[in-house]
């Protein structure tokens, strides 16, 4: 196949384009240059896109004897990533940037680009697998690597995407086993350390990256009651689960931590309460999608039995789901009811749902709510 591998200056991407190589594909390293201002040199393991980042991606390339190109996506990235991102913030939500990022960047800008130049794949350094069924339709699977499995963060990919993917780490038993294959291959990232937190904000520092784009108007904190129990200079600043930076003039009557169970940015309040009620037991999820074929059962509207999970390193908890609406639909919702409460979930998170190890699809988390906070 011709592939277009993406190259992000690690590790993971560097291999990945060395094993597609390998497995006798015709492939084009690309770089994607996702900021305008990059940084000269990463800070650690915290940033990403920056000069050092495209130079490592050149030098692998340049050891696997395949054409290196550098193309600028930082117009999109900042629109459908980074704007995104603030918007979700100020309407109150607590938003995943890297799954829009694979949704509209890596596996839908990228892809898009890649198959009008005709290319017929596009490989990545993720760590998830692609499974035929017996029909032959492509299904997104967890990798062999449970720990490292990014299964997760691609669930937003749709059928027409996953037949267009490759993921040669997939059957790695170990991230180990990939810094020791690119030693082998003489890479020079072979120990440069793997990046987290949101890329675009270096120093890991939320809501000071906010405070610069989100107009903050000081409000007051409520308990679960709804009694004023202290002020705040900004709701948008804070998410669900939130225990440090309260700031509360007046202890809980147990003398235990509140946390944030609710912010209310039309209110401009923040609701704190004890921990115990931020267990959820129900979610809602809009902007349904689907990681291949769904479910016969869902996509007749019954429910079905499933794992659900709302944070990129967290358990799948079993559950049962179903749609509110026509399956297929742009405005189709998914309502999730967990077996168990699930601590802290926050609107704007993303509910992935598996069956064993198959990615059945996701939504975007719009309300979420607990049992033992009635009318919530």
């Amino acid at each position: 196949m011709r592939v277009l591998a993406a190259m992000s200056g690690g590790v993971d991407s560097a291999v990945a384009a060395a094993r597609a190589v390998e497995a006798g594909h015709d492939v084009v390293g690309v770089h994607l240059a996702l900021s305008r201002m990059p940084g000269t040199l990463r800070t650690g393991s915290r940033g990403c896109c920056t000069i050092e980042d495209s130079n490592d991606a050149w030098r692998a390339c340049d050891k696997l004897g395949i054409p290196f190109y550098v193309w600028d996506f930082s117009e999109r990235f900042k629109a459908d990533v980074v704007d995104d991102f603030v918007a979700e913030y100020a309407a109150g939500r607590t938003p995943n940037p890297c799954m829009r990022c694979n949704e509209r960047i890596k596996f839908a800008a990228l892809l898009e680009k890649a198959l009008a130049l005709g290319f017929d794949a596009v490989c990545t350094g993720h760590y998830a697998k692609i499974i035929r069924d017996p029909a032959g339709n492509p299904e997104l699977h967890r990798a062999a690597d449970w720990a490292k499995d990014q299964s997760y963060v691609l669930g937003v990919l749709t059928h027409e995407q996953l037949e267009h993917c490759l993921f040669p780490l997939a059957d790695t038993p170990s991230k180990a086993e990939v810094r020791a294959e690119a030693e082998r291959r003489g890479l020079s990232v072979a120990k440069k350390p793997d990046s987290h937190d949101i890329c675009f904000i270096s120093d890991g520092d939320t809501r000071g990256w906010l405070a610069d784009k989100i107009e903050l108007t000081p409000g007051d904190v409520v308990d679960e009651t709804g009694q004023k129990v202290g002020e705040h200079g900004g709701a948008n600043a804070f998410t669900v689960g939130q225990r440090r930076g309260l700031r509360l003039g007046r202890p809980a009557a147990d003398g235990k931590p509140r946390f944030v169970l609710e912010v209310r940015p039309k209110d401009n309040t923040v609701v704190v309460g004890p921990e115990r009620l931020l267990a959820v037991d129900e979610i809602r999820g809009i902007r349904l999608s689907w990681a291949g074929v769904p479910l016969p059962e869902a996509a007749a509207g019954e429910e079905f039995a499933c794992t659900a999970q709302v944070r990129a390193h967290g358990d799948a908890l079993p559950a049962r789901a179903r749609v509110v609406g026509d399956a297929s639909a742009h405005d189709a919702e998914l309502l999730v009811t967990l077996d168990a409460p699930l601590r802290g979930v926050a609107p704007g998170q993303t509910v992935v749902l598996y069956r064993g190890s198959r990615v059945l699809g996701q939504a975007t988390i719009d309300v979420a709510r607990s049992l033992a906070r009635p009318g919530v």
